[in-house]
């Protein structure tokens, strides 16, 4: 019987043996990293990522999770510098910079920076009117970022970024923001429809202004060609007395008392080159005759 029982103890041996090297054996994603308390006392630097070996029973692995998280803050209840009661929320966005401080140096990170979250939230609010809270929430953000930045940081925690979701003011001043946001919406429209107006008109004035300088331009252009007209019917005129003579003066002048004479008038007109006409007109005849 004997026999029996050493390879009976010797698989529990073999099995236990192999149990504890699967306990010891622990893959650390990247992300992560192993706090190892041996005997209580916290190793020098925290292991992984990769493959990393655990004493059974001595070493108490603790994870630590290195990526960006998030702990939401429900609506709190905060007073203004000018005593209005508001409701926020809003998120808190942190990291972990030294994973051994985060293990021990706070018990509940989450709890406590909820805690140090909602108090700063009032001593920052208490500081400034409804109105800056409403209008400046940047600027609130990066202030609560900061103050809790310097609460943290010795837990090894870096607080990245502090969001406010949602504002609540008290009924009666979302009313009077509600008329005040009509009010602004209708003296808007009045002065849109004021501004389009003066717009039209100056476009009427600029185009009726262009249609005189267009209409005074093309009387100018149009008496330019009626002076350059005259200017060259007088040249033709000119040039065409230069060549006319004598005789064609005097017939002209005969052509001119013969329309005078035809006329019933009874009056007579003898102008003051007659009788140097007729002596013209005399001496061109005789040589007509002395020709033939």
């Amino acid at each position: 019987m004997p026999p029996l029982y050493l390879p009976v103890a010797t698989g529990i041996a073999v099995l236990t043996l192999f149990g504890l090297a699967l306990a010891s054996l622990k893959i650390v994603p990247e992300y992560q990293r192993i706090v190892v308390l041996r005997l209580g006392r916290v190793l020098p630097q925290p292991k992984g990522p990769g493959l990393v070996i655990i004493i059974p029973v001595i070493d108490r692995p603790i994870r630590v999770d290195l990526r960006e998280s998030y702990l939401e803050v429900p609506h709190q209840t905060c007073i203004t510098k000018d005593n209005a009661p508001i409701s926020i929320d809003f998120l808190i966005y942190s990291r972990v910079l030294d994973p051994t401080a985060s293990v021990l140096r706070v018990q509940d990170f989450a709890g406590a920076s909820q805690g140090i979250a909602t108090t700063t939230l009032r001593a920052v609010v208490g500081d400034i009117p409804l109105d800056d809270v409403l209008a400046k929430r940047d600027q609130i953000n990066q202030l609560l970022q900061a103050k809790m930045d310097e609460q943290t940081q010795r837990w090894g925690v870096k607080i990245t970024t502090v969001e406010i979701r949602e504002i609540t003011p008290p009924k009666e001043v979302q009313e009077a923001m509600t008329r005040q946001m009509s009010a602004e919406r209708s003296r808007r429209a009045t002065v849109t429809e004021a501004e389009g107006k003066r717009q039209a008109a100056i476009a009427v004035a600029e185009g009726e202004k262009a249609a005189a300088v267009l209409k005074a331009e093309g009387d100018r252009q149009a008496a330019i060609l009626r002076a350059e007209g005259f200017a060259l019917a007088l040249g033709k005129i000119f040039e065409v007395a230069k060549g006319v003579d004598a005789k064609t003066m005097s017939l002209q002048y005969l052509e001119t008392l013969k329309a005078m004479g035809a006329s019933a008038s009874t009056k007579f007109i003898f102008p003051m080159e007659f009788s140097s006409l007729l002596a013209g007109f005399a001496g061109e005849t005789r040589k007509v005759f002395a020709k033939e």
